[in-house]
């Protein structure tokens, strides 16, 4: 199943989705004048002068069950002036990635997020300073609560990183509350597990427990309170605010499929 997971998202890296590489290779030219959203029998599909998309790698027709995602879709493909520039179409990414994936990756990507919250960002915990203790206390706290009320489960917090396993009720519920969820919105809780490092505040985003930036505060925790004590990197700033925006279009694919 790791090997399985690994390649479904090295596919980020075919054609349009090789974002983290444009500096390294020469931008498509922009082929294409009128940008539309058709409806078919099976949903939404963005279309380049009348031609409906595919995904660069497989050539898999790109067909998409909410109105909203497709607009997002369109718009990114309209917004694009002489050259197609992947780094500036997250939506397009994100969508890509999951069709090109198939929906044999759902046990996988469902198994990832479970993996994450077993070992989650939440349950470990500084021993100093207080002042993040107190924090950590304060915002984590919080989500694991209504997490634990929301499914009836249970939470072993631990202070350190040496491996401290959760109930396998907990972890059992907690796989069941994504039950129901298809390829694509799995896709998006995947990529928010990866950039919050929490399969719990996934969830807790998914069952509308917490609201995005809610999950964005409790993701980042320990590096606000680095800054507070050291102040603001350019770069890292440059670089979260980078993970910001692929957070968001994530939690746009989660809401448009709830």
């Amino acid at each position: 199943m790791r090997d399985q997971l690994e390649e479904a998202h090295r596919h980020r890296d075919d054609g349009y989705g090789r974002a983290q590489h444009l500096n390294q290779v020469e931008l498509p030219k922009r082929f294409y004048g009128q940008v539309d959203v058709a409806r078919s029998e099976d949903g939404y599909t963005v279309t380049l002068d009348g031609r409906g998309l595919r995904t660069p790698g497989k050539k898999i027709p790109v067909v998409l069950p909410a109105l909203s995602l497709a607009q997002a879709m369109a718009e990114e493909w309209a917004a694009q002036v002489e050259f197609i520039n992947p780094a500036t179409m997250p939506m397009t990414r994100l969508i890509n990635s999951a069709v090109e994936s198939g929906e044999e990756m759902v046990p996988a990507f469902r198994a990832e997020i479970g993996k994450f919250a077993g070992n989650d960002l939440l349950l470990y915990r500084a021993d100093s300073p207080q002042e993040l203790v107190a924090e950590q206390e304060r915002v984590w706290d919080g989500a694991l609560v209504k997490l634990a009320r929301k499914f009836d489960v249970a939470f072993q917090p631990t202070i350190g990183i040496i491996h401290q396993p959760q109930p396998a009720t907990t972890l059992e519920r907690l796989d069941a509350a994504l039950e129901g969820q298809g390829l694509l919105s799995l896709t998006a809780m995947v990529s928010i597990t990866g950039i919050t490092g929490s399969g719990l505040l996934a969830i807790a985003l998914l069952h509308q427990l917490l609201d995005a930036d809610e999950v964005w505060t409790a993701a980042h925790v320990d590096e606000d309170h680095q800054i507070r004590l050291w102040g603001e990197d350019e770069e890292a700033s440059e670089r979260r605010a980078k993970r910001r925006v692929e957070f968001d279009v994530a939690v746009r694919v989660v809401d448009a499929l709830r």
